[in-house]
């Protein structure tokens, strides 16, 4: 058997175990859009403390960071290295381009919206991937430029297929 074959096998394998288990990945996916708006709310702080020059803003940024912290460590639990970071900013620009395309959908742009709504799950999938230990990240070096196309509008790579399978394990529906 190739070894690629033998990858999406173990793939196969982790997202029955995680179907399987005692998670509650619909509450999981609501604490996650709660990280993302509590990174928001931070950089709100951030940006208002430095408009106004006012140190009450940045006291209250440093009290959103302690309870965005804390609520991350129930979805990022057995991190190495920059997971933890990486976790963080996933979210973030997960919701932040989720923001613009809500802005460009406001305006009529739905072609851009769409594009933006997309690269914005696209990252989300990722932060699912990496947390719930699907992807693989020992061995990773640089993406190479050839791997990276802005104009690429299938789902085959491991976005697409990491996209489909959150869409299978999360189901914010179920109660």
């Amino acid at each position: 058997m190739f070894n690629k074959e033998k990858e999406i096998e173990k793939l196969i394998a982790k997202v029955g175990d995680v179907k399987k288990s005692k998670l509650d990945l619909s509450a999981d996916e609501d604490l996650s859009v709660a990280i993302m708006n509590l990174v928001s709310i931070e950089e709100h702080f951030f940006f208002t403390g430095a408009k106004t020059g006012k140190q009450e803003y940045y006291d209250l940024l440093a009290q959103v960071r302690e309870i965005r912290k804390d609520l991350l460590k129930r979805i990022v639990k057995d991190y190495e290295g920059e997971v933890w970071c990486v976790s963080k900013h996933l979210l973030a620009a997960s919701m932040r381009l989720m923001e613009v395309g809500t802005k460009h959908l406001g305006r009529g742009k739905k072609r851009e919206a769409k594009e933006l709504f997309a690269k914005a799950y696209d990252l989300y999938s990722l932060f699912w991937g990496i947390n719930l230990k699907l992807v693989k990240l020992d061995g990773v070096k640089k993406i190479g430029a050839e791997q990276l196309n802005s104009h690429d509008i299938t789902k085959d790579g491991a976005l697409g297929k990491l996209g489909s399978i959150v869409k299978k394990l999360i189901d914010c529906c179920r109660e």
